[in-house]
């Protein structure tokens, strides 16, 4: 055995990896047409953690590959979640912390994925030391595999030096330090070349060779123990580290001594040979004084009985003075081992569990994406609905085209009098207008209800966060709530906002039912009721007036013109092109997504002609609407009778049932606007609870410390005896220094004391309820500019850091489609109705 020092294996805790995962993940990527079910991967996910984090202990070269295999998954999965959005309280003890009276041991809890990368990472870079250390010097596969796994080691510590303060964000336990990193990425790199020289003694390589591995061992140790006595660092080690250091570094020189004397032999340089004999038994000598260990033991016999050969032959034979071990030429260097670079993946078969999602980049440029195109349908269909209602209103108002067929038809109810009640029966009348109006309150009232649940959560852990930092003060270190909750906060703020918009909106509604209400009726009974209710006619007939043949011909190029808006809008619903492929490989690429030209390009491609036709849709109404006017004015002028009862009723009725259009789908958007910001909603109740979770876990961890704390009583230090005058041991790191013990200030072998860180949106007469309409949106599912109640929203991103960020966890919540409609106040699955959560309170 080599006697290798091996870094002890931060432990872990068992945490619910499931239901955040599965909530972040459903609102980041499930839309309504398609959504993300990723259970059995979460699954499997949380199942790798348990192995990989436990395995670890048992300390075979097995377990690396399933703790490779986790790491790899972290390492994949962090690139397609944002590592703080996932509410999971990682909690990792210190691995040098040997505990105290209580049994307790330092320990950190951070909510982020990164802080589990980090600490996943320095298990491996431990576990690789443990097998290292277990490998025997003896075989060449074992020294093989000890180099490998020392210097993967070392540059895996290396690599957490530069990067673990920017995961963490915050003060990490004295096992993550920067410092303690370092020092123990130059330990493992010293124990490789170590190994090298072992390999070269086994494969009985040249002396020189050997005498310089050996020599530049002895400096890479040297550095070491300059680094493990500072005084920020020297408490943490175990007591017989920096012991064993020492007396590597004087039995390296030892070695390194003893070859090059060989060197000199060969050479016959025999004065020289001694004084290289002498010294390297002085080291030896060190060595075992300064470990209390022998090292490199096979050699001290052959440094002996050399010794006494070349002194005995140089008083007889050669004479040779023997010169000062400092005036020698130095010992050559050589070093093959390197701090190797952290690969990735790390496992020979790393296959990825959630390799349907796509890359944050991605993911991204998609939502990009499809605010883009959902601007670019809204503003179209706008266009051709603002159109068509305005040539409504003007048919309405000049009472046609009933005007013209009472002229043809006496007293009798016009034909599109009738086709409009028609229709209006088929929809279901003014039943049921009135049915989805009685159902807003109830869909509003749940919607209120998950928000207020919201908000209390937020409220209650702000509430417990305060009283416990006033009761502790300075000692309650953890952020304070306010600093964590911003984004939450004005997320909450806005959906308040969203529901007071609708609220207004919902009154418009009931303002035009009423408005409207009689003509609906009368629409809604058929034909008998209208006819009963209509006025006599003034028996004028003018049918063939050359007016009524051109308000004819007018009134059949609007329903021309009507119909090409309808199969216009089809189309502009219809385009679902799917951007992943495109974006995917521009990342492959290019390394990064230029999203906002890859959108304008494929946009324009695919809705650049519907753009021309909407607009000379809109650009020929103008002309049309003239022609009516003007034919419309001829045609009162040759009828030449005043506007009587009947003929404003059949006005009213042309009103009433353009209301009752609007109305219907205005309520059906209405519907489908609630049972969609219920989902949001929902979500975003989840977020808040994952979020209010971790913060629980936080706080109980800190407590249990302040109150152990509390519990404890320092013990008075008793005045040392006279006779124990003698400093503690440092060593001087000094390459080629005496062996003798330099006196300095001692270090205290134990842990310092355990801490835990821890819209208003527009509406306009119109448009009754809010318009803003922000996607994602699921594929297939196109809102509207004009319709009354939004479809989707989404909020702007939080800048990216660490715990301290955590009301990240607040963005992008995310429509999907439900049927809550069918059964009016009842919650969804996961939503929690007031008073029935948490369950961990």
């Amino acid at each position: 055995m080599a006697e290798l020092l091996s870094i002890p294996l931060k432990k872990p805790s068992d945490v619910d990896l499931i239901t955040p995962l599965k909530n972040l993940i459903q609102s980041r990527y499930s839309t309504a047409d398609k959504p993300e079910d990723c259970s059995e991967a979460i699954n499997e996910f949380s199942k790798q953690r348990s192995n990989a984090i436990w395995k670890a202990f048992e300390k075979y070269e097995s377990s690396l590959e399933i703790i490779y295999g986790y790491y790899d998954q972290i390492v994949a999965l962090e690139s397609k979640i944002p590592p703080q959005e996932l509410q999971v309280p990682f909690k990792w003890k210190d691995a040098f912390d040997k505990g105290n009276l209580f049994g307790t041991r330092m320990s950190l809890t951070i909510t982020s994925l990164s802080f589990e990368k980090v600490c996943v990472l320095f298990n491996i870079a431990a576990l690789q030391s443990n097998v290292a250390a277990a490998q025997s010097v003896e075989s060449d596969e074992g020294l093989k595999l000890a180099a490998k796994l020392l210097q993967q080691s070392s540059g895996i510590l290396s690599y957490l030096k530069s990067t673990v303060m920017l995961a963490l964000q915050q003060d990490p336990t004295p096992d993550l330090n920067p410092d303690t990193l370092g020092a123990l990425s130059q330990l493992m790199l010293a124990q490789a070349q170590q190994i090298f020289v072992h390999k070269a003694i086994h494969d009985n390589m040249k002396d020189v060779i050997v005498a310089k591995l050996a020599s530049q061992c002895e400096d890479l140790y040297a550095e070491c123990l300059k680094v493990f006595q500072r005084d920020n660092l020297k408490h943490i080690w175990d007591k017989e580290w920096i012991p064993m250091i020492a007396g590597k570094q004087a039995a390296l020189g030892a070695v390194a001594e003893f070859y090059q004397s060989l060197v000199c032999k060969a050479n016959k340089r025999i004065g020289e040979e001694i004084a290289r004999l002498r010294r390297s038994s002085e080291l030896f000598k060190a060595s075992q004084s300064r470990s209390g260990r022998t090292f490199f033991g096979d050699l001290i016999s052959k440094v002996d009985r050399n010794l006494n050969e070349a002194t005995k032959d140089n008083d007889f034979i050669y004479h040779e003075i023997i010169p000062d071990v400092k005036a020698l030429e130095p010992i050559g260097k050589a070093q093959p081992a390197k701090v190797l670079q952290v690969s990735h993946p790390m496992s020979q078969n790393f296959n990825d569990l959630f390799s349907e999602l796509v890359p944050v980049a991605v993911h991204q440029a998609l939502a990009s994406y499809d605010i883009r195109k959902t601007e670019i349908v809204n503003t179209e269909i706008t266009k051709l609905r603002e159109a068509t209602q305005m040539l409504n209103g003007l048919l309405a108002s000049l009472n046609l085209p009933a005007a013209i067929e009472v002229t043809d038809n006496g007293d009798e109810v016009p034909p599109s009098i009738l086709e409009k009640s028609n229709g209006v029966i088929s929809l279901g009348g003014i039943t049921e207008l009135q049915r989805m109006i009685t159902e807003l309150p109830e869909l509003l009232k749940r919607n209120q209800d998950i928000l207020d649940e919201t908000d209390r959560m937020l409220a209650e852990e702000k509430s417990s966060d305060d009283a416990l930092r006033a009761q502790f003060k300075e000692k309650w270190t953890r952020t304070p709530s306010d600093n964590l909750t911003e984004m939450f906060k004005s997320n909450s703020a806005k959906y308040r906002q969203i529901l007071n918009n609708a609220i207004e909106a919902d009154k418009t509604v009931r303002s035009k039912f009423d408005t409207h209400k009689q003509g609906m009726e009368l629409l809604s009974n058929g034909p008998g009721a209208i006819q009963s209710a209509l006025p006599s006619g003034n028996g004028g007939c003018v049918g063939n007036s050359s007016a009524v043949q051109i308000l004819k011909e007018l009134m059949e190029e609007v329903e021309t013109i009507k119909a090409e808006r309808v199969t216009i809008e089809e189309d502009l619903k219809n385009p679902t092109t799917d951007m992943k492929d495109t974006f995917l490989s521009a990342l492959a690429k290019d390394g990064v997504i230029n999203e906002a030209a890859i959108s304008f390009e494929n946009l324009g491609k695919t809705y650049g002609s519907l753009q021309k036709q909407v607009a000379e849709s809109v650009e020929k109404q103008g002309p049309l609407i003239q022609k009516i006017q003007q034919a419309h004015s001829q045609f009162v002028s040759e009828r030449g009778s005043t506007v009587g009862g009947r003929e404003q009723m059949m006005c009213s009725l042309a009103s009433a049932h353009d209301a009752f259009r609007d109305l219907l789908n205005n309520l059906q958007e209405g519907t489908k606007f609630y049972n969609d910001l219920t989902q949001m909603l929902v979500s975003f109740q989840n977020k808040v609870s994952d979020f209010c979770f971790a913060r629980k876990t936080e706080k109980e961890e800190l407590l249990k410390d302040l109150t152990q704390e509390s519990s404890r009583t320092t013990p008075v230090q008793p005045a040392a005896p006279s006779y124990h005058s003698d400093p503690p041991k440092t060593y001087d790191a000094t390459p080629g220094a005496p062996p003798q013990q330099a006196q300095s200030s001692g270090y205290l072998p134990y842990p310092v004391q355990s801490q835990n860180m821890p819209v208003p949106y527009g509406a306009t007469a119109n448009t009754p309820y809010p318009t803003y309409v922000p996607p994602p949106m699921p594929q297939g599912y196109n809102p509207y500019a004009t319709m009354p109640y939004p479809s989707s929203y989404q909020f702007p991103q939080g800048p990216p850091g660490s715990y301290q960020n955590a009301q990240q966890a607040a963005q992008a919540p995310f429509p999907q489609q439900s049927n809550y409609g069918q059964q009016p106040g009842a919650y969804p699955p996961g939503a929690y109705p007031p008073g029935s959560y948490p369950t961990w309170r």
